[in-house]
């Protein structure tokens, strides 16, 4: 399950830049004490171990400004850019070679510190999808859980956990999926939804995508129409966008 946390804490909002334009590494964190890393160039599987999956990208930050109906610009990283963003990005601290030597963790709890930060964060999915018709926030454990449920609030939805196996008291239904090394199960409460009903499934970050896949299967099976997809952080090389397939995600910044 890809779940070490969001975000990077010196986040550039300015377009990508070329080796030889590259700046100095950043300053300490003023949050952590932590030195953060210069940036790295990596070339990433598709499919890492899962203690690897968290080793940060260099990524820039913007906000999709389309339309939900359209699908194929669902998601862009280059529309619409909202100043909201990089005040998100800032309030993430980033701790080098956590839990292992070579791992950059992106800690959020720094973020949930940030009253502005953290309500930005919210806001822009609320405004995003209220007025949608979407009855159905479904977050993925464990971060989904942290944005999720005010989202759902805010747009007049319903929060539907998707948790681990052995999680959930009533009857559960059940999906499998791959990992690198086995398989995991996506669990939700039987009767939590209803077919026809639209869903949006939150989580904080995609990064090989077989997570949200499972949770769009396990809703897709009971009949639920799968709106989008949304996430905080998407980490491009790893291309959890492409094993999507044709379900939109929006990511605030990637």
């Amino acid at each position: 399950m890809l779940r070490n946390v969001l975000l990077h804490s010196s986040i550039s909002v300015s377009p990508p830049l070329l080796d030889s334009q590259r700046l100095p590494a950043p300053s300490p964190n003023r949050l952590s004490g932590l030195t953060v890393a210069p940036p790295l160039r990596l070339h990433l599987p598709l499919t890492l171990p899962r203690s690897l999956r968290r080793v940060l990208v260099p990524i820039q930050c913007s906000v999709s400004g389309d339309s939900m109906g359209d699908r194929k610009m669902a998601g862009s990283a280059t529309d619409g850019k909202d100043p909201r963003v990089a005040g998100i990005a800032s309030a993430i601290r980033v701790i080098p070679d956590f839990p292992k030597p070579g791992i950059l963790f992106q800690d959020i709890t720094t973020l949930l510190l940030d009253p502005k930060a953290f309500k930005d964060t919210v806001d822009l999915f609320v405004e995003r999808y209220k007025g949608k018709d979407i009855s159905v926030v479904a977050g993925i454990e464990a971060r989904g859980f942290i944005f999720g449920p005010p989202i759902a609030m805010a747009i007049g939805a319903k929060f539907v956990p998707m948790r681990k196996p052995k999680k959930l008291p009533g009857e559960v239904i059940s999906e499998e999926y791959s990992l690198e090394y086995g398989t995991d199960i996506m669990e939700m409460h039987v009767g939590a939804v209803q077919a026809g009903e639209r869903a949006l499934i939150i989580d904080d970050l995609i990064a090989t995508g077989g997570t949200l896949c499972a949770a769009i299967r396990l809703l897709e099976r009971v009949g639920v129409e799968v709106v989008e997809c949304a996430c905080v952080i998407e980490l491009p090389e790893l291309k959890g966008r492409e094993r999507l397939g044709d379900k939109p995600l929006f990511v605030l910044v990637s």
